[in-house]
């Protein structure tokens, strides 16, 4: 069993993934109405609601010095809702303290609210777990300095606070390395549906993405909707006022009654069992593969393929419906090589057991991730959203020997490539007859050779290849080249090796990359 203290310390820790165990606060506040036997109803049959759920729970109470807490002017007038209703349920020390031991007795993490400096001296005295401050103190700086010097986690109500003093707020409890959360509220009793502003839950997640937001309820006792519609946009602890009804003490109408909290729970309960999973993606059933699988188009071949044969992408026609254990068009991918290991007619369906694949995915991530190294040492700009080619010629599994990555920047009457060498790959002797290009050097040392004679070209050095000169480079500790060129034409590039002009599949196309 976990200890409590990691218990509350990962209730104030961001959620990021499962299990997710939201924690439920129960307000009493002055409900107990100054009656010790009566709080201690209240909180036992609170429990026997708690104990139908797995959730994380705390019950909490207020703390006032009346003697501070109250003018000493206004001490007497009972006239005055607050100051009357204040004066008459106030708590012994030690019936509060009571109080306090039940919580911990029946497993509540036991919080307190002070609205004043001496109420905080109690709560420390008395051991509580956690400090809640109000709303109403969200930004009583006097008070809030002498919080901060306890050991004490904390929970702040928002209630009426802008976002400079939010702001404010919590850079002052990060800056003094507190452990707290910060409570998405309205401070209207109770809080009609129109009024709950649930979005401000996103807008304070967005704002302190690495701050627990919780979300303090005072509406109509019977709405449970607002606590699934807080859960989905990510708050994690829950506040709400609670009562026990008797012929002697009614009950407010923000406070709920233990029905009502159940109701609540379950409410709760139902929106984390729909909201599924948090932070991975989730198990699928094996019902939901096979009803989606009969969906999908099996792969067919489109003319007679023969044993040993590469399975092009034109070869094959995606069509519906699959057979048992085919090949579906969701399997085929520009990275996965097919060759037919039988004969193959037209219009059959091309299953796994006749053909063997070869995924180059792998092998292209490890080479992007290369090359992007270069790049970085070369204090090179990637373009976005152009055209990436890996010239493997003779096949990717020598691509580190003789190879080149090219990147197509704009290819009109004029054209700009970047091209980028791993550490001693060779690019092969090729030439072109309508393209004329000049190579500007932005990182590394190249070896170059034009019509069979070698030279060196540093980084800023220019060279210029005329058309019909036959050229090769290596980079021998990788670099990068500027290519500035006429127009690139696709079969205007011929190698000396006719291997390589032979070899359809020297070249992987690539969209995305990676910075």
């Amino acid at each position: 069993m976990k200890s409590k203290n990691k218990i509350i310390a990962e209730i104030f820790t961001r959620k990021k993934k499962n299990p997710f165990k939201p924690l439920f606060i129960f307000e009493m506040a002055n409900n107990h109405m100054g009656d010790l036997k009566h709080g201690l109803r209240i909180i036992k049959e609170c429990n026997k609601v708690k104990e139908q759920f797995d959730f994380r729970f705390a019950f909490k109470l207020q703390y006032r010095d009346i003697p501070t807490f109250i003018h000493p002017d206004y001490a007497d007038r009972k006239d005055i809702k607050y100051v009357k209703r204040f004066s008459e349920t106030k708590l012994l020390d030690k019936e509060a303290l009571a109080l306090r031991k039940e919580m911990e007795r029946l497993g509540f993490i036991s919080i307190c609210t002070p609205f004043d400096e001496v109420s905080v001296d109690l709560i420390v005295k008395h051991n509580f777990d956690v400090i809640k401050i109000g709303s109403c103190s969200f930004g009583d700086w006097p008070l809030l300095e002498c919080i901060v010097k306890t050991d004490k986690p904390i929970i702040a109500s928002t209630a009426g606070a802008s976002l400079e003093t939010i702001d404010r707020v919590v850079n002052f409890f990060q800056n003094r390395k507190k452990q707290f959360a910060i409570m998405h509220c309205v401070g209207k009793y109770p809080t009609p549906d129109e009024e709950l502003q649930l979005n401000q839950i996103d807008l304070l997640r967005q704002r302190y993405p690495d701050v627990v937001i919780g979300f303090s309820t005072h509406e109509e006792p019977s709405n449970a909707i607002p606590v699934q519609l807080a859960l989905a946009k990510g708050a994690s602890i829950f506040e709400r006022h609670v009562a026990v009804e008797t012929k002697k003490y009614a009950k407010n109408a923000y406070s709920s009654t233990p029905s009502q909290i159940k109701a609540w729970l379950e409410s709760a309960q139902k929106a984390i069992d729909v909201g599924g999973v948090i932070g991975e993606r989730a198990q699928f059933t094996e019902k939901e593969m096979s009803d989606l699988r009969q969906f999908k188009r099996g792969v067919f071949a489109k003319y007679d393929i023969k044993k040993g044969q590469r399975i092009e992408s034109s070869g094959v026609f995606n069509a519906f419906p699959n057979q048992k254990d085919q090949l579906v068009a969701n399997d085929l991918s520009k990275y996965m090589y097919m060759y037919a290991k039988t004969d193959i007619k037209a219009k059959e369906p091309i299953m796994p057991n006749n053909i063997q694949f070869k995924n180059m995915r792998e092998d292209v991530l490890a080479i992007v991730l290369k090359v992007n190294d270069i790049i970085k040492k070369g204090n090179v700009i990637m373009p976005q959203n152009v055209d990436i080619e890996i010239s493997h010629h003779y096949g990717m599994e020598k691509f580190y020997e003789v190879g080149a990555t090219l990147v197509t920047c704009i290819n009109r009457d004029y054209c700009k490539k970047l091209i980028v060498m791993l550490p001693k790959q060779l690019h092969p002797i090729q030439y072109h007859k309508k393209k004329e290009e000049t190579f500007h050097v932005l990182y590394g040392n190249f070896h170059v050779i034009l019509d069979g004679k070698k030279k060196i070209y540093k980084p800023g050095d220019l060279v210029t290849i005329e058309r019909g000169v036959h050229h090769s480079f290596v980079a021998p500790k990788g670099g990068i080249i500027e290519e500035i060129s006429s127009t690139h034409f696709k079969q205007d590039s011929f190698y000396e090796d006719d291997t390589i002009n032979k070899n359809k599949d020297r070249k992987t196309y690539l969209k995305h990359w990676i910075e």
